[in-house]
């Protein structure tokens, strides 16, 4: 009886972990990786999250690597004179010291391109984020609904 406890217990708490899906680079905070559930034979998905700088210098996220998709790019969304425009980032995104960068639909995100098979909402799938001075650090992105938003739409209940 006590053993099955503390199985539940443990479980409970690495449940609890998973679902916080927040990650650490040394002075760089990696929060809420999420991708919105893509439909069949689409070629491209995106991927947003947080990172956070508690450090004393900059850092700069300078690739992504996901076994899911071909390749991945680092981009920025942005509307200038009402045109909207999508542009690879080449020299990646830096991360001021102590400031935070959110990538997020409509402005930074990550573009996972040749897409191997779709995601699917409720899934999550593995992605290593690599940056100039804290290096790699593996990720999950929660995969969410096609119509996610982001923000606290994209973590309700999760």
């Amino acid at each position: 009886m006590k053993l099955s406890l503390s199985l539940a217990a443990a479980l409970a708490l690495s449940a609890s972990l998973a679902a916080a899906q927040d990650f650490k680079a040394g002075p760089l905070k990696i929060g809420h990786p999420w991708s919105r559930a893509t439909p069949a034979g689409a070629k491209v998905g995106g991927g947003y999250l947080t990172i956070e700088n508690t450090g004393t210098a900059p850092d700069r996220l300078v690739s992504v690597a996901a076994p899911f998709a071909a390749r991945s790019e680092i981009h920025e969304m942005a509307t200038k004179d009402g045109i909207m425009t999508m542009r690879p980032l080449e020299n990646g995104v830096e991360v001021p010291a102590g400031g935070k960068v959110e990538f997020k639909p409509g402005g930074y995100h990550i573009m996972f391109m040749e897409l191997k098979q779709p995601l699917k909402q409720g899934e999550t799938v593995k992605g290593t984020l690599t940056f100039e001075k804290a290096g790699s650090v593996d990720v999950e992105f929660k995969v969410d609904s096609i119509a996610a938003k982001g923000g606290a739409d994209a973590h309700q209940g999760h």
